[in-house]
């Protein structure tokens, strides 16, 4: 697909993972950049298991025309952080829920990031606001992203009254 914001095929978000597991979550923020027009990468590249490819991506993203990394991982969840003391581009964090602490060891392994390592983080298994925040850090430099934030947020506002008036006027027999 020719992409309309940069002119070429060349992907302006990285969104990596941990492991293989992840994808029910990070595919969300996919689904986001998709919807926006956004060119992205997905891949698996995991601190633990494969650290040499977990090196390798975050040191060649920005020479690859990478601008911006999201970045899922559970339990421990190194990724975010590792990925982002090796790369200048911004970082945000995906807490993924594991069937233990339900999340808060991810949430709090990447949030309590040390001073200097900046990591962006939303709430646990909430990868498609990733993706927004991932759109709104393009749109300063992408006019084209912008307009297209601005007509999606004003869907999502006109769905949530839509919403609204129609429990008000299903339950209005009731009251």
């Amino acid at each position: 697909m020719k992409d309309v914001i940069n002119g070429n095929d060349r992907p302006l978000v990285g969104v990596i993972m941990g492991s293989e597991s992840d994808f029910s979550v990070m595919k969300l923020a996919a689904i986001e950049l998709k919807a926006l027009g956004i060119p992205f990468e997905i891949k698996v590249v995991s601190a633990h298991r494969t650290p040499q490819r977990m090196v390798e991506y975050a040191k060649s993203a920005a020479a690859r025309g990478l601008e911006v990394v999201i970045a899922g991982a559970g339990g421990a969840a190194h990724l975010p952080g590792m990925v982002s003391s090796l790369t200048t581009l911004p970082v945000i964090g995906v807490p993924i829920q594991l069937k233990t602490l339900e999340g808060m060891d991810a949430l709090l392994s990447i949030v309590q990031m040390p001073a200097g390592v900046p990591v962006a983080t939303v709430g646990i298994n909430n990868a498609k606001n990733a993706g927004i925040l991932a759109a709104r850090i393009l749109s300063i430099k992408y006019p084209k992203i912008q307009e297209r934030l601005e007509t999606r947020m004003d869907q999502v506002r006109n769905q949530v009254v839509y919403d609204l008036e129609d429990k008000f006027y299903e339950s209005e027999g009731s009251v």
